[in-house]
């Protein structure tokens, strides 16, 4: 029966293969390789493994039996290991920077792909956000802004700043690199509860939720197959991850609350370009604050000229505003369909959300706004 399951399992990759080239034949040729890893060598692990530094103790049998689980877990996702290292072109070298500037290990970039497999928008059912998975409060303590204009959690940058500042303070408090990473995980108040209880002040011998007590393997794990990747089948040509992009960065003031837009025209380019160069931006609204933001290589000169001046213009016709009064039996959508408007617009105008219930008597922006 095992043979016969290999046989159909080596069948399909064959013919997956066949019918993927045949595919890209008429379009260009396509060579298509598979170089699937032995399971059973990738697990026969061979020491010293290190983690900033510091050995991941391989020779304890429940350790290795651990880490031999989170690397074989990680070399089934093989679609998600590659999304890993296609992003890694994008997202190390600013986090390998900061690092190197703050005098911390380098290692602790794999923190991130273990948090957030380097998304900017990820986000975990305990209100963790971004790169580095910070929850609302230690963002905040840590410099983040968070609020209905922003989320810097989820900007790389601020973030690595932050996350460098949490894990040295950490580092400082516990002693080592495995600890400080279990504290960042669980909370410092957490583990030094447990290592006080357990009478225990290694990270390995400590008995601590299944979450954290995964925590270093998977990050050793990931070290293990981004730093040796083509031994795990993972074949990359430099064409193969995703281009470092350059890009400009420019300060502005946004006099209140205008359309993002604005600044998508100002940077002579789309709404969808800004929030995707800018995570951290929130809603469709620019705030009465400084921005620092990104925009296209290029479109840096001349920036906050175009800017004032579409500024200006979509104030002018934000006087010009239509608005109407709510009577009695309206609803949103019964309003928008009346001026021809989206209720997403009519909301966004008037900062409400599909839960905010009207009244006969509000006044409602129901035009005048889009430019």
């Amino acid at each position: 029966m095992g043979m016969l399951i290999t046989s159909i399992g080596v069948l399909f990759i064959f013919l997956g293969v066949g019918f993927l080239g045949s595919v890209n034949a008429a379009q260009s040729p396509v060579l298509i390789q598979s170089a699937l890893p032995d399971l059973v060598a990738a697990t026969r692990l061979i020491g010293p493994i290190l983690v900033a530094g510091e050995p991941v103790p391989i020779d304890r049998q429940r350790i290795r039996e651990g880490l031999e689980k989170e690397l074989l877990l990680s070399l089934w996702d093989r679609a998600q290991v590659l999304l890993w290292m296609k992003r890694s072109s994008q997202i190390f070298p600013p986090i390998e920077a900061m690092l190197k500037k703050q005098g911390l290990p380098d290692d602790l970039k794999y923190v991130a792909v273990v948090e957030s497999a380097l998304r900017p928008h990820a986000g975990s059912s305990k209100g963790a956000v971004g790169y580095w998975q910070f929850i609302r409060s230690t963002g905040i303590r840590y410099g983040l802004e968070i609020n209905s204009c922003v989320d810097e959690r989820r900007n790389l940058l601020r973030s690595t700043r932050a996350a460098c500042a949490y894990l040295k303070k950490l580092h400082g408090q516990f002693g080592s690199w495995a600890l400080a990473l279990a504290a960042y995980n669980m909370g410092e108040n957490g583990l030094a509860a447990a290592i006080e209880l357990q009478d225990v002040n290694d990270y390995y011998s400590l008995y601590l939720s299944q979450e954290t007590q995964r925590y270093m393997l998977k990050i050793a794990v990931v070290k293990m197959i981004m730093e040796a990747s083509e031994a795990y089948g993972f074949v990359l040509k430099k064409s193969d991850y995703y281009p470092l992009e350059s890009h400009d960065t420019v300060r502005f003031i946004s006099p209140g609350r205008l359309n993002l837009n604005l600044v998508a025209k100002a940077a002579h380019t789309v709404f969808k370009e800004i929030k995707e160069l800018n995570p951290e931006l929130r809603g469709s609204f620019l705030c009465q604050r400084t921005y620092d933001i990104t925009v296209p290589k290029g479109t840096g000169k001349g920036f906050n000229k175009r800017f004032e001046s579409l500024s200006a213009n979509w104030a002018v016709n934000k006087s010009n505003r239509r608005i109407h009064v709510v009577k009695q039996g309206e609803n949103l959508t019964m309003i928008a369909q009346n001026y021809n408007i989206s209720v997403l617009t009519l909301l966004q105008w008037n900062k409400l959300t599909i839960k905010s219930y009207i009244h006969p008597g509000d006044v409602l922006v129901v035009g005048g706004d889009k430019k």
